[in-house]
């Protein structure tokens, strides 16, 4: 492992660095695979745009570059059992305000409802407040989106707003969720 190289370990998973071959996996899982019922649950107002494996490369290949340098990760792949499992992420909302949301997506649907995803978002909330200067961390997410909303609660994300109505998935509204943890809240935890 290089000095500059992510390997957190948890309970449950493992949050690492991406590789060329997770790039594999994660097209895999998004395009091919018989269980992509996370499609169903992370950000399904979003339609998934087809692209051939080589477009996939390209678009991933900024994350690569991060890796072995110095620059924070926005991304990191969830690991459990040897396999890759998920991913975590992060974007700005407003980086004046320093302030971001994260978010993580279980591919694997057998790994769901058994703390892997507690695991992988609590290491990633806190390696996001400890390697960065952000005032506070949150997610946006859909009301239909429940797991989501008990985990972000489960770390200490309160509900701070909903926008009505904002979301569409399979021809149903659905409001937009906004959670967050300030920096001082993280802290006393």
């Amino acid at each position: 492992m290089s000095q500059n190289e992510i390997y957190l370990v948890g309970s449950k998973v493992i949050l690492r660095d991406l590789t060329l071959n997770d790039i594999k996996s994660i097209y895999d899982w998004t395009y091919l695979a018989k269980d992509r019922e996370h499609l169903k649950w992370n950000a399904p107002y979003h339609d998934v745009k087809p692209m051939s494996y080589e477009q996939f490369l390209i678009q991933e290949q900024e994350h690569l570059n991060r890796v072995n340098t110095e620059r924070v990760r926005n991304k990191l792949v969830i690991e459990a059992d040897g396999k890759l499992i998920g991913r975590v992420g992060w974007y700005w909302v407003d980086e004046t305000t320093n302030w971001l949301c994260n978010g993580l997506v279980i591919f694997d649907s057998n790994y769901w409802s058994g703390g892997y995803g507690t695991d992988a978002f609590e290491m990633w909330t806190n390696f996001i407040f400890e390697n960065m200067n952000v005032a506070r961390v949150g997610i946006s997410t859909w009301s239909g989106n429940e797991r989501m909303i008990r985990l972000a609660r489960k770390v200490g994300m309160v509900e701070e707003g909903c926008i009505r109505k904002a979301r569409i998935v399979k021809g149903k509204y659905y409001d937009s969720i906004k959670m967050g943890v300030l920096r001082e809240e993280w802290e006393e935890r």
